[in-house]
């Protein structure tokens, strides 16, 4: 099934506010509540890790019950519409603290938008399954949600430059900003929703919960998959969440952190047509190791360089940026794939369960990143907000790059030999149909 640019347009573009959202809580939020607050590095990245690893119940259940919901209550869409309202709220209190915030009033609202945020990111995930079972066009839909979360990601980073506080501690107007961004496309989103199909067919185990568990149990395509999804999500995480102290410390370059986030993801934008293409051309998965690849030569500069070689760090932020790209919808894409693969060798069709065990993987990997990388600078002695020696900038910037490398070569051994190419998913859709 092909879909229209439409409804591909109408289907993705929830993708920014989420995107505007998220992006905001790894990268800002951190750092402002280590600014405003009396709260330490290690308590907010505590905090963080705890509400992440909270969030990681939830996925399941939501997963669960959007497969479960009555099909003419058009499943996917009632859960995003019960979101909606949930993460304005959340979005409003969690961007917006005052200097007496404490770490119960981050921990609140951090599970407040990430319970939210289930709501509507696993339901559409598993809706993307289901708008078509085509090997390619299936790139085309996740393709989609990559490009406008990397457009509602570049606005929300933006927001700093245009307001003048991308050296600030305090961003407080950022933040405020962010916030109306959020809610104003959040809303916008829900009603170029309606339009978009959701009426689809899925077969389900009688002990969903059993079943659930010996798909990451037994050894299986998808737990491969999903093994080195998270090797390389915290691959990228840790680097995400430390961009600001490292633009600022080690580079001593923050007036350039807005425009080189502006251009890390804009090189992500534009890389997603080649991806794209490249999958097409010679199977999903070389295509995404091509991107690991790259990124890892890119990666390896970052701890070697300071405050006279932001020329090179400009190189690293181009090249990772557009490996990025591949990595924010080519997975995801795979993973849809294996909907069919549980089609055939099982009989069920579960795109919920798979899309919420996939969002369980992607928010530990960043609470893995933040629950790593904060206590490592604690423990080296790094100071976000005062003058830190040599040895301590230097640790950041080996935080900053190395355990980045590491996670996805973990990642990279992990996929050898991953059965699933064009050919043996036509395979499986034949089979698929055969069983059912």
């Amino acid at each position: 099934m092909k879909l229209s640019l439409a409804t591909l347009s109408a289907y993705g573009f929830l993708s920014f506010p989420l995107a505007a959202a998220f992006i905001t809580l790894q990268v800002i939020i951190p750092t402002h509540y280590a600014g405003i607050t009396a709260l330490s590095l290690s308590t907010i990245g505590g905090i963080i890790l705890l509400a992440r690893l909270w969030d990681t119940i939830t996925d399941p259940i939501v997963g669960l019950l959007s497969d479960r919901t009555p099909q003419h209550w058009s499943r996917r869409k009632l859960w995003i519409y019960i979101s909606i309202p949930l993460i304005c709220l959340s979005t409003y209190f969690l961007f917006n603290p005052t200097p007496e915030a404490s770490g119960l009033y981050l921990l609140f609202w951090t599970l407040a938008i990430y319970i939210a945020g289930t709501m509507a990111i696993v339901p559409m995930s598993a809706w993307g399954a289901e708008l078509s079972n085509d090997y390619k066009e299936r790139n085309h839909i996740t393709g989609s949600r990559a490009f406008f979360g990397l457009m509602g990601t570049l606005m929300a980073l933006s927001i700093p430059a245009f307001l003048g506080e991308g050296e600030s501690n305090n961003l407080s107007a950022t933040l405020f900003g962010i916030t109306i961004l959020v809610i104003m496309t959040l809303i916008a989103s829900g009603a170029f929703l309606i339009k978009v199909p959701d009426q689809h067919s899925i077969q389900l185990p009688d002990a969903p919960l059993k079943e659930a568990l010996l798909l990451i149990k037994k050894p299986s395509p998808f737990r491969t998959l999903l093994s080195s999804f998270l090797s390389n999500s915290i691959a990228n995480a840790i680097p995400a969440t430390l961009f600001l102290f490292y633009t600022t410390h080690v580079l001593q370059a923050p007036d350039y952190i807005g425009p080189l986030l502006f251009l890390y993801f804009i090189c992500a934008a534009v890389s997603v047509p080649f991806w794209s293409k490249l999958a097409d051309k010679i199977g999903k998965y070389k295509a995404w190791q091509c991107s690991i690849i790259i990124a890892c030569s890119f990666f390896i500069w970052a701890p070697f360089l300071g405050p006279d070689t932001l020329w090179i760090f400009i190189i690293i932020v181009v090249g990772t940026g557009f490996t990025t790209g591949c990595d924010l919808f080519i997975p995801s894409s795979m993973n849809g794939d294996l909907v069919e693969w549980d089609s055939a060798t099982t009989g069920f069709r579960r795109p919920g369960l798979f899309f919420a065990l996939w969002g369980t993987t992607t928010k530990l990997a960043f609470a893995l990143a933040i629950g790593l990388a904060f206590p490592l600078l604690d423990l080296f002695g790094f100071d976000p907000n005062g003058v830190n020696s040599a040895q301590e900038l230097s640790a950041l910037a080996w935080i900053y790059g190395l355990p980045c490398i590491l996670f996805k070569m973990i990642a990279l051994i992990g996929m050898r030999n991953y059965p699933i190419n064009e050919t043996s998913y036509a395979q499986l859709i034949g089979k698929g149909k055969t069983k059912n």
